[in-house]
């Protein structure tokens, strides 16, 4: 049982930045790989980074070297540091967790829009 709390979301112009939390609850020793994803409208969601328990990282193409993501264990949180944002990074971002039996959960997702 694992609960996901999303936050950061917001308006910002293109160009800019924002970084989004994800503070997990629960049992959270049983989790092996967190992530965030996406969904704009009408579009399917996808994913947009994965962290690993050991640190191992991976990114869709669209955003690699615009996004970080990073954790902190002693916080149980995920974070999405997001930079050089585009009109098209526009979407409900979602926090997704991974157990190791491979049982996943999400956050209620937080909304970003990047507009002038």
């Amino acid at each position: 049982q694992v609960q996901l709390v999303e936050s950061g979301g917001g308006l910002v112009q293109p160009g800019g930045s924002l970084r989004l939390s994800c503070a997990a609850s629960g049992s959270i020793f049983s989790i092996y790989v967190m992530g965030w994803y996406r969904q704009a409208p009408g579009k399917q969601r996808e994913l947009v980074a994965t962290i690993t328990s050991g640190g191992t990282t991976n990114y869709a193409d669209s955003v690699k070297g615009r996004f970080t993501i990073s954790r902190n264990n002693a916080k149980n949180t995920v974070y999405l540091q997001m930079n050089s944002l585009k009109p098209e990074d526009t979407a409900v971002y979602y926090c997704n967790a991974v157990l190791r039996s491979a049982i996943d959960y999400w956050g209620q997702g937080t909304q970003v829009t990047v507009s002038s």
